[in-house]
């Protein structure tokens, strides 16, 4: 098969690097990719949301599978342009038409999805700027912390957790009037405020049958101790050690198998990945959110478990045979620490020379935000590199994913020192 990906990230460096493991690749194609995509597959100078431009490329050069790595062209409508034009209707692509994409594009629309299907959720009430008045007033009501939510996709970012009224209450002013998150914010969602452990599951469906990926869980706040500034993820760990069988039991029972008969009851078709935030709530699943795609970070820890073919796994979902597959999945454990520029999530430096590269010899490189200039890799984005290491134990992974960050360097170069570190404690807690 001739395969592309679009994106330019972690995750796609990951997914590149896993299908290009496949006997069943020929061509290789990532657009537009980064520098670390560019030494394992084809790069290719094309705007994932260009979707004339990925038409023509695709059938120039006899793509047979297309892999959507980002949500901005599914939210926009690339699976509804392909099935709309009849050169390009019998291409295979992972991820949903709009339809289904609204899962991720809107909060408000995946909030009544699971109240209309039974799903577990936080409660919630939608406000615009024309009755902040009313959710000024509905702020008296709840409990703290309070969660506030932007409706449309605002890149990791539209979440904001307040721990006063009053705080909650500046913060409805400046999503709503000011605009803090742009359109995304045009809608508010106030929802209550979940206690518990996070973690994420991964489902990839073909429409009618699913598989189960690893779970994971990644570290979203800049700082340590989950602190500060939210970000894209800072690092992830799989498995998840209190996600035992009798949870993920729960989780297929309660979340998964509701959420894909809900789709096949509103008619939409959904081939791609369904990636299920989390809350454990003293043993019971609770959905935070959807997304349409795979995660970043969560991919450069759940690919690398998987041990089956994963360019025949991808082909099987975008064509309707998953029930064909079987997945094998490694018991190795995953973790994977991101590598920032100084100053993200905010304001930060591009161009900064990438020393000590080759001398990661006992953990995957995942490029991200990087380009090459003059033989040199560069900074070119707020999370640059991720380390992901793999070991029988997670002290044996984490210590793998370490020694790679500490080969790496770069002027203002920042990393989180304590990824895993909770699930640590846990795993001793839960041996006294």
């Amino acid at each position: 098969m001739n395969i592309l990906i679009l994106g330019s990230g972690g995750r796609e460096y990951t997914l590149a690097w896993k299908i290009g493991e496949s006997e069943k690749c020929n061509k290789l194609f990532v657009a537009p990719g980064n520098a670390g995509t560019a030494q394992i597959a084809h790069n290719v100078a094309l705007n994932p949301g260009d979707f004339a431009a990925i038409g023509k490329f695709v059938l120039d050069e006899n793509i047979d599978l297309v892999v959507v790595g980002p949500e901005d062209p599914l939210v926009n409508g690339i699976r509804d342009y392909f099935e709309a034009d009849p050169e390009l209707k019998d291409i295979a692509m992972v991820g949903p038409g709009q339809a289904g994409a609204q899962l991720e594009g809107s909060k408000d629309f995946s909030k009544s999805f699971m109240e209309k299907h039974g799903i577990p959720t936080a409660k919630s009430k939608t406000f615009t700027a024309d009755n902040i008045n009313e959710g000024l007033s509905y702020l008296d009501t709840c409990n703290t912390p309070i969660v506030l939510k932007a409706d449309g996709l605002a890149a990791g970012k539209g979440v904001i957790i307040s721990e006063s009224r009053d705080e909650a209450k500046t913060a409805l002013k400046s999503m709503l009037v000011d605009k803090q998150f742009g359109e995304a914010s045009s809608k508010v969602l106030i929802e209550e405020f979940l206690k518990g452990i996070e973690l994420s599951v991964f489902v990839l469906s073909d429409g009618t049958d699913y598989v189960l990926l690893p779970e994971a869980k990644d570290y979203k706040r800049i700082g340590e101790g989950d602190t500060g500034l939210n970000t894209g993820g800072m690092g992830a760990v799989s498995p998840v050690s209190f996600a035992n069988t009798d949870f993920i039991n729960k989780v297929k029972s309660k979340v998964i198998e509701p959420t894909i008969e809900g789709l096949k009851k509103e008619s939409i078709d959904y081939k791609g990945f369904i990636f299920i935030g989390l809350m454990n709530v003293g043993g019971e699943p609770y959905v935070i959110e959807y997304n349409v795609r795979m995660g970043d970070p969560e991919t450069q820890v759940v690919f690398p478990r998987i041990e089956s073919d994963v360019a025949e796994l991808l082909y099987a979902a975008a064509i309707g045979n998953l029930k064909n597959i079987s997945l094998q999945i490694s018991d190795l454990v995953a973790t994977t620490v991101v590598l920032v520029a100084g100053g993200y999530p905010e304001a930060y430096e591009k161009g900064n020379v990438i020393h000590g590269l080759a001398d990661v010899t006992d953990a995957l490189v995942i490029h991200a935000g990087t380009k090459q200039k003059d033989y040199k890799f560069v900074t070119n984005g707020g999370r640059v590199l991720a380390i992901t290491g793999q070991g029988e134990t997670l002290e044996e992974a984490l210590e793998k994913s370490y020694y790679g960050a500490k080969c790496i360097s770069w002027d203002d170069m920042y990393y989180r020192k304590d990824i895993g570190k909770d699930i640590l404690a846990l795993q001793v807690n839960q041996l006294k």
